[in-house]
């Protein structure tokens, strides 16, 4: 029997969670919407997790597609949240991570194929550091349909900034080697497959949200990690936590996106300045930040003209934004100087040992090549 779920929403499998653990120590939240083509291996791979006890939790967008009937497949092993509408990626995330109190949550999108033992690595990643609030594995990039590539490449191993406001997944698209072998300190976790601390949750959502609810879809992990840095939060990355992603949205196949996704990533652009930016950092980068805006206004007026509804949504979004930056600058932990030294046009990472041998203002970074964006 199902029962009431937020929003008028149903719930299905919440009386008989076999890998249900009383704290709750991890909650895997997935978001799907029309994911028949995956959202039966991954949650086999998820059930498959060693060495960590787990509750499961599935929020559907109102799919309309074989999706639903596949997660009746798994009763008595996961919890679904059925929404009446499509709420976004954003939103769902937060229905499921307040349907629990588990210690950890990890997000993740329904194409990533996990290996075995990749949450217990990076929970065992985790306890390098009481600030970590996030941690990232290796993620590899896998063709659609879940089909295997013919030589390993990267799909991300942490996220990073450079000085235009661009974020990107550092290594997309490189072959996996030597580079991607170290554990250490990252700006933020792809949340394709992130895992989250429960303390840093609840310390930087704003009114009740981790993830805010107005970017909908596209860039909203980029936005968490640029808050959590701001509020004194590490992300750790580690390459013995693997997992296998189908990535569709990239900036190469943007004109064969949908409008929608675009204009998205045109407003949360914007939305995640106006809510994180600090006066030093536009001080330091302010040139290439103007440049950058001024070529995605323009390339919205004369190539994009779909995405121009991303300005009127982001005066809609505005005050919400504004009450935001508010709350994050009010409570900000971190100075410029730190601050600036994660946006470079190289991706900034930062060894663990530096980290615990050297007070905060005396971090130094180590950059590694600039490498294929995906945002």
């Amino acid at each position: 029997m199902g029962v009431v779920g937020p929003r008028g929403s149903r719930v299905f499998g919440s009386a008989d969670l076999k890998n249900t653990v009383p704290d709750g120590k991890v909650c895997v939240a997935i978001v799907t919407y029309n994911s028949g083509r995956y959202i039966r291996r991954c949650l086999q791979a998820v059930l498959a997790q060693q060495g960590v006890a787990l509750e499961v939790i599935v929020v559907d967008n109102a799919s309309t597609d074989d999706t639903r009937g596949i997660l009746k497949e798994f009763r008595g092993r996961i919890r679904v949240i059925q929404n009446a509408s499509n709420t976004g990626f954003a939103d769902g995330q937060n229905t499921a991570i307040r349907a629990t109190r588990s210690k950890w949550v990890l997000t993740l999108n329904p194409d990533v194929l996990m290996e075995p033992g990749f949450i217990a690595n990076l929970v065992r990643a985790s306890n390098a550091d009481s600030h970590v609030g996030a941690v990232c594995g290796r993620l590899l990039s896998i063709g659609p349909g879940f089909e295997p590539l013919n030589e390993p490449l990267i799909d991300s191993t942490g996220i990073f900034f450079t000085p235009t406001m661009r974020h990107f997944d550092r290594g997309w698209h490189l072959p996996d080697g030597p580079s991607f072998q170290n554990v250490e300190y990252v700006f933020g976790a792809s949340a394709a497959a992130a895992l989250f601390r429960r303390r840093m949750i609840d310390d930087i959502a704003i009114d009740g949200n981790f993830f805010d609810p107005d970017f909908f879809v596209y860039r909203e992990d980029a936005d968490v990690a640029w808050r959590a840095l701001l509020l004194g939060w590490r992300c750790i990355y580690t390459p013995y936590a693997v997992a296998h992603h189908v990535r569709t949205v990239t900036p190469a196949n943007r004109r064969s996106l949908p409008a929608l996704i675009n204009m998205h990533s045109v407003k949360n652009r914007f939305l995640m300045r106006i809510k994180n930016a600090t006066f030093g950092l536009y001080r330091r980068h302010w040139l290439s930040m103007t440049a950058r805006d001024l070529l995605v206004v323009v390339a919205s007026v004369v190539w994009e003209p779909t995405s121009l509804g991303a300005f009127w949504r982001l005066a809609r979004c505005l005050p919400r934004a504004l009450h935001g930056r508010r709350q994050i600058m009010g409570r900000r932990r971190v100075s410029d100087e730190v601050l600036n030294q994660w946006f470079s046009f190289n991706a900034a990472t930062q060894p663990l040992d530096a980290a615990a041998a050297q007070p905060e203002s005396h971090q130094v970074l180590r950059a590694v090549p600039l490498l294929s964006r995906t945002s």
